[in-house]
């Protein structure tokens, strides 16, 4: 029996929860190591593990890898949540980037000053109204399918639900004019793997607090 794919990265989202979402919309079991301490990460940089210096690390099929994009595309056509096809692959990955760069303006205002995560917050949930989420639903209306490429759940659709999800965290109400990707919204989260995820006690990480932040200052010194 193969051994689970091991992740090391804080215990939070950052730049690893996209890649528990597409495991575990695999239905792909994983363990988890977490980084508390600023002598974890040098044991990590000093053994050779992170490539980069950085973390994720995904330790799977006898690889230990780095970069997140390429780590969730390594993910996407090991479980057959890419394209059939280039044209199709090529969109995937194109929808993806969309909904990771709205994720990571997230992420990083967890980080900054308190009058500055507020308005980069207030940023965030004006871009997805008037940039992000617009294209999607338009896609949506476009192609006419149940998912956003070829008519077949792809990494696709597991980051624009991620993607989603975040924002009405932030602004209950965003979907209000995007009636389509409401019914997505819906679809997606009633796919089982997804549900079972989406469930308390699942590995499924909260909205960054003060202790999250105040452990990746501290391991990362900045």
């Amino acid at each position: 029996m193969a051994a689970k794919p091991k992740l090391w990265y804080f215990c939070g989202r950052g730049r690893m929860e996209s890649i528990r979402w597409l495991l575990a919309a695999a239905g792909v079991e994983f363990e988890e190591e977490f980084l508390e301490t600023r002598e974890q990460h040098e044991k990590l940089q000093k053994d050779g593990r992170l490539l980069f210096g950085q973390v994720p690390l995904v330790e799977i099929d006898g690889m230990e890898l780095t970069q997140t994009r390429a780590i969730l595309s390594y993910l996407a056509t090991k479980y057959n949540l890419h394209g059939k096809d280039p044209k199709e692959t090529v969109r995937i990955d194109m929808y993806a980037e969309g909904t990771l760069d709205l994720m990571m303006m997230v992420a990083l205002a967890a980080f900054k000053p308190p009058e500055e995560k507020e308005e980069s917050l207030a940023l965030v949930v004006k871009k997805a109204k008037t940039q992000h989420f617009p294209v999607f639903e338009k896609i949506l209306k476009d192609h006419g399918e149940d998912f956003l490429v070829g008519n077949k759940f792809s990494w696709a659709d597991i980051q624009l639900l991620e993607a989603i999800l975040m924002v009405e965290e932030l602004d209950a109400s965003v979907l209000s004019d995007f009636p389509l990707l409401k019914e997505f919204k819906t679809r997606i989260s009633n796919i089982p793997t997804i549900k079972k995820f989406l469930q308390p006690g699942s590995q499924r990480k909260p909205p960054p607090d003060s202790h999250y932040v105040e452990v990746v200052r501290n391991v990362l010194q900045f």
